[in-house]
């Protein structure tokens, strides 16, 4: 064969196998990829039409520009795989519904925000093999595998202003549900590999209760399944159609499953809406690693001779410098780095994993104030010295397990997040507040005339969550300090009281829940002598008009 023509067909071989890997034009978004925040990702996905993200920012440090090499997937023997994209479009089952109006609206903006999804792949990269492979083995549709991208961007650290978190954004009682840890050392609802399993399983048992309409299930993954049925039985009465389209559904919800299907036509026709999708090949992104009991993190960074924070990206779901006393221990590591900590685990001694320390114990200490003091907790405390409650004596000596790095090192961990979230300016003026018995985020709103949400964002929290007594609370203010004590009493224009009629399966806790308030404040504007309501009741509350959205199911 002359070599001309063996180099033209050899050409052609080659640009079809880079094709396949990246569909689409060639033409690149300019838009340079910033360090993402939950505030631009709140921009980036319409959070004002329905996206259930808070707009709490996540630091600087959720930039995956540092370790993208180790993120990517290898080709072998230098030759390109097959792509997952490939893989995930002979898997689509759904009806596409290209025809609906906001399905449209929401294709015409994911086509128009080409840097957006860029980033999204990026995130993505390690862990779409994974997910697709569960998905395939279950025999569910692929279009599932791009829900984490509607559900959170793949922002392994994404937490709602609904008390959602991870990827796919469990609720805490839900995620319990599903088997999903969750304490002061680990969340599993940010285990990439566990949640992804309890997210299908949680899918497919919607999709049976909905005998297998998938637009409902994905609904209901969205709202509740109560939410929809409830929809169902009122166009029942009403004799209308009961298919997705035709519900009164929440704003939240009836934009979600069109973003889903907007992004399946996405990856059908790449270059029908001059998208180039990011190449990522059908093979493993990840190994995961069992270290057989609890080990340091920055050590097992250092075992597996990748940086902190990348372990931290692929194992989201540790809160702290280690993995749990009691397990899990499992970590998921890029390939190499997996081979490389299992080599060196082998040669580590048991004794090595963390380090300890003896700790002195002092007139008027407690347990309490130790464990905060070392980052762990009065639990492990009691199993490691052997102690039965709470009594300690001073001169005594405790052994401690203790960090092998300053915290400030251990940068993703949950208190360095969190600290790093309450020192980012926000104002003029920082007020630090120490939460006293019985403070709810309404009255803090109330004495230092911000809204709830925005406080709860500047402390990396939701308003459901619970406040502490002794937690530390930041308020930003834009007045000078002086101006600023002067208006914390402020009384807020947005502030209405309504009168609640009580329904039937009514309880304080849930109207407490439905009006962003505590139960405490209900019993402060209402006397309520007996303890369950009754319907027709009438009670009193005080709600911030501004504060006022729907929850995530």
């Amino acid at each position: 064969m002359p070599i001309r023509i063996f180099y033209f067909i050899f050409t052609i071989l080659i640009t079809t196998t880079l094709s396949a890997c990246q569909p689409g034009s060639v033409k690149q978004d300019n838009a340079s990829i910033e360090i993402q925040t939950e505030e631009t990702l709140s921009e980036a996905i319409q959070s004002d039409e329905n996206q259930d993200l808070s707009e709490t920012e996540l630091p600087e440090f959720d930039d995956f520009d540092d370790f993208d090499m180790e993120f990517n997937s290898p080709a072998v023997n230098g030759l390109p795989h097959e792509t997952v994209w490939q893989h995930v479009r002979a898997g689509f089952k759904l009806e596409s519904h290209t025809d609906k109006k906001a399905l449209q609206s929401q294709l015409t903006w994911y086509a128009g925000h080409k840097s957006y999804i860029q980033r999204v792949m990026k995130r993505s990269d390690p862990f779409l093999h994974y997910i697709l492979s569960e998905a395939e083995d279950r025999g569910l549709p692929t279009e599932l595998v791009l829900l984490p991208i509607v559900e959170s961007a793949f922002q392994p650290f994404a937490y709602s202003h609904g008390r959602a978190a991870g990827i796919w954004q469990f609720i805490p009682a839900t995620g319990r549900l599903y088997g999903l840890k969750q304490d002061w050392w680990y969340d599993g609802r940010r285990d990439i590999y566990t949640s992804t399993q309890a997210a299908l399983k949680y899918l497919t048992n919607l999709n049976k209760l909905f005998k297998g309409d998938w637009l409902l299930a994905l609904a209901a993954y969205n709202s509740g399944s109560g939410t929809v049925q409830r929809a169902i039985r009122k166009n029942k009465k009403r004799n209308k159609p009961t298919d997705f389209w035709s519900l009164d559904l929440p704003k939240e919800t009836r934009s979600y499953v069109p973003k889903l299907l907007a992004l399946k036509e996405l990856i059908s026709h790449p270059q029908k809406y001059e998208i180039s999708l990011r190449c990522i090949p059908h093979v493993p992104g990840f190994k995961r690693v069992d270290a057989g009991s609890q080990i340091d993190l920055a050590l097992a960074a250092e075992l597996a001779e990748i940086k902190l924070d990348t372990l931290y990206n692929y194992n989201p779901a540790y809160n702290r410098w280690a993995t749990p006393p009691e397990g899990p221990h499992q970590l998921l590591l890029p390939a190499d780095a997996a081979d490389t900590l299992m080599a060196n685990l082998e040669n580590l001694d048991d004794k090595d994993r963390i380090r300890w320390q003896r700790h002195r114990i002092e007139s008027g200490e407690t347990l309490g104030h130790i464990a905060l003091k070392y980052d762990t907790t009065v639990k492990h405390l009691r199993k490691v010295n052997r102690i039965r409650g709470n009594n300690i004596r001073a001169g005594k000596h405790l052994l401690i397990p203790v960090a092998s790095r300053k915290r400030t090192d251990y940068a993703l961990s949950a208190g360095q997040r969190l600290s790093s979230i309450q020192n980012s300016s926000k104002g003029k003026t920082r007020i630090t507040y120490i939460v006293k018995k019985g403070d709810s985020f309404w009255e803090l709103s109330r004495k230092y005339d911000v809204g709830m949400h925005k406080l709860a964002k500047w402390n990396g929290m939701a308003i459901r969550d619970p406040l502490r007594q002794g937690q530390k609370i930041v308020v930003w203010k834009n007045n000078s300090p002086t101006q600023a004590r002067l208006s914390q009493r402020k009384p807020s224009d947005t502030i209405q009281s309504i009168s609640y009629t009580v329904r039937n399966g009514d309880s304080l806790s849930r109207i407490a829940s439905r009006y962003s308030v505590s139960v405490n404040d209900l019993h402060r504007w209402n006397v309520i002598k007996s303890k369950y309501l009754q319907p027709g009741q009438r009670i009193k509350v005080y709600i911030d008009i501004t504060e006022q959205t729907g929850g995530h199911g």
